[in-house]
């Protein structure tokens, strides 16, 4: 297993993204996802980005993916820039890898097909931090965190887990996104919440998204691994 340094900074990015692009799964900033990498064309993608800058974006294929999975189907415009965390090649050539979750991207227009994997040129969405609105932020990150302990009360010590988390002081933007990518939610739901750059504006999102949850839903295992990079 091969660590990797973590800290991002916007200038590291070329704004051309590899793109590694799934039917189901929405990445957020702030998370780790482990992945299994055994198709050729992202194994090529992986091998380039370790000898490079480390990066990959996580893009999510628009419906009507499955008449031509095997070619360029269309992406959904937001995509999450991530840095490879770590990597592990199998006996069989494959990977283990975990990667990290540190932007926002818009996906602007596709590369000419020259390697074995898509590239797309992309810019980096920042966040709009809710400066302006710090009464609105406080009482916002209350009423999530009441929300997301409502949401998983069967959760062992998950109380215990989110107290620690508010704890260790992270920002509003980055707590939705641990709670957008934790909950059980469909994938439009999660599109939105990944393609809201204002803050506020994410976290009224959330909450409607989480009140509107069906009674049987069931969030992933939480905390889900993050960083405060």
């Amino acid at each position: 297993m091969t660590d990797e340094p973590l800290a991002f900074s916007p200038d590291q990015f070329s704004g051309q993204a590899r793109i590694f692009a799934l039917p189901n799964l929405v990445m957020f900033p702030h998370v780790m996802q482990a992945l299994h990498i055994y198709e050729p064309r992202y194994r090529a993608m992986l091998e380039e980005a370790i000898e490079g800058d480390r990066l990959i974006a996580m893009a999510v294929l628009a419906p009507g993916w499955e008449q031509n999975y095997e070619g360029r189907p269309s992406l959904r415009s937001t995509a999450c820039l991530c840095r490879v965390a770590t990597h592990q090649k199998t006996p069989e050539g494959t990977y283990n890898v975990l990667l990290l979750g540190v932007r926002r991207l818009r996906l602007v227009r596709e590369m000419p097909p020259k390697k074995l994997f898509r590239v797309v040129e992309a810019e980096i969405l920042d966040d709009d931090p809710p400066d302006e609105e710090p009464g609105a932020a406080a009482e916002l990150q209350q009423r999530l965190l009441a929300a997301f302990k409502q949401a998983m009360p069967k959760i062992p010590d998950a109380y215990e887990q989110l107290d620690q988390l508010l704890g260790s002081q992270i920002t509003l933007g980055m707590l939705a996104d641990i709670v957008a990518y934790t909950i059980d939610l469909d994938i439009e739901w999660k599109m939105r919440l990944l393609a809201e750059c204002n803050v506020l504006r994410r976290t009224r999102l959330l909450l409607e998204a989480i009140a509107g949850r069906p009674a049987a839903a069931s969030p992933r295992p939480f905390p889900p691994e993050f960083s405060m990079n």
